[in-house]
């Protein structure tokens, strides 16, 4: 097989999609699976409907395209607000997307109306995130003006939280949505279908919290792919943690000193390298080391997950160096690395990371577990 590679198991999307899925039901909040950091893999859109998501979402309408290439009788969101000079293509592609402003509004509406469509508009509230959202005193007269694009269905209220700033989903912002979407409906604007709270940051507040108010909806894609939430990265109970892992071949291994010599500038990213600081400070200590073919060009290192035993040293754009220890490793072997959410998103967008998928049954979680880490292939 060829290498770098992600290892991708269906299995455990589909496994993870309905635990969450089966969770939140009974509270009323159904799960819109979002694809974005997989590129819009069709494969993994199709594993997170066969798991029970009502929909597939991603911030990038070539994605979406992607997806609906594949099956077009899932629902498409387009969770960023589309550009303006993309209009046309949302309209196309999208069967819903995620707005704040009536410029955007406009040219949606003009789209539609060039198509001969309807299309589906969730207004985004700002409740403390600082990202995207409209001011909460603008969101009744925002309604308003969406109400009157006769090309557009006003379908629900959303907002996000946690991704710019890390603010928490909590009873008090959640209830505030709540209250927004009674407010919009009591101005005539008839019954809202989405109250879309959150993403996977939102699955603590609503699998904890009494009452969950008017929401309805969440935008989950890291705790179906990774198994965690984003709050503090720590795992969901009964979810997989391992449907990803990053495959990458070994192209020389070598004892060399632990720490270099010579004058020290900056390193090819501008930072000054550090030492391994779990070394004694000795010139002549000696480590293991091996180089593998992969870099910053196809990865975030800092999100990777070294097998146990092994550590990494250092990057460039096209190196991965690691302590390989006692380990009997060799030129032409494969270490595979568990991902967190940023490197697996960069890997996937790599054009020089291939993806391998395997669709088997997933074996039953028990409860949560630490990380397990991924092994010498």
């Amino acid at each position: 097989m060829t290498s770098p590679r992600i290892d991708v198991d269906l299995g455990k999307i589909e496994a993870n999609t309905r635990h969450l899925v089966d969770q939140l039901a009974p509270r009323g909040i159904r799960v819109v699976g979002i694809t974005k950091a997989t590129l819009g893999s069709p494969a993994v859109g199709a594993a997170m409907v066969r798991g029970g998501a009502s929909g597939l979402g991603d911030s990038r309408i070539q994605n979406l395209a992607r997806l609906g290439a594949r099956d077009r009788s899932a629902s498409r969101t387009l969770i960023r607000s589309p550009m303006l000079s993309q209009v046309d293509q949302v309209v196309r592609t999208a069967t819903s997307s995620l707005n704040t402003g009536t410029a955007v509004l406009d040219a949606l509406d003009a789209a539609a109306r060039r198509q001969r469509r309807t299309h589906d508009v969730v207004l985004m509230v700002e409740l403390g995130d600082l990202r995207e959202g409209i001011a909460i005193e603008d969101v009744a007269a925002m309604a308003a003006v969406t109400r009157k694009r006769g090309r557009l269905r006003l379908s629900g209220l959303g907002t996000n939280l946690a991704c710019r700033n890390g603010v928490v989903p909590d009873d008090r912002n959640m209830g505030e949505l709540s209250r927004l979407v009674d407010q919009v409906e009591s101005g005539g604007h008839g019954v809202l279908d989405v109250v879309s709270g959150g993403n996977s940051a939102n699955l603590p507040w609503a699998l904890s919290t009494s009452d969950v108010g008017r929401v309805n909806e969440l935008r989950i894609g890291e705790a179906i792919l990774l198994g965690t939430e984003p709050l503090h990265r720590t795992l969901l109970p009964g979810l997989h943690p391992d449907a990803f892992s990053l495959v990458a071949e070994v192209i020389e291994v070598a004892v060399k000193p632990a720490r270099p010599w010579g004058d020290r500038a900056q390193t090819a990213f501008g930072h000054q390298a550090a030492v391994v600081r779990q070394l004694a400070p000795t010139r002549d200590r000696t480590i293991r080391q091996a180089i593998l073919a992969l870099g910053c060009q196809d990865v975030d290192v800092d999100g990777l997950i070294p097998p146990p035993g092994i550590a990494i040293l250092g990057t460039s754009s096209d190196h991965l160096v690691v302590d390989v220890g006692d380990h009997a490793v060799s030129v032409g072997d494969e270490l595979a690395f568990g991902l967190g959410y940023g490197a697996l998103l960069r890997a996937m967008t790599s054009p020089f990371v291939s993806q391998v998928e395997t669709r088997r049954p997933a074996r039953p979680v028990l409860a949560a577990a630490r990380w397990p880490a991924p092994i010498i292939a």
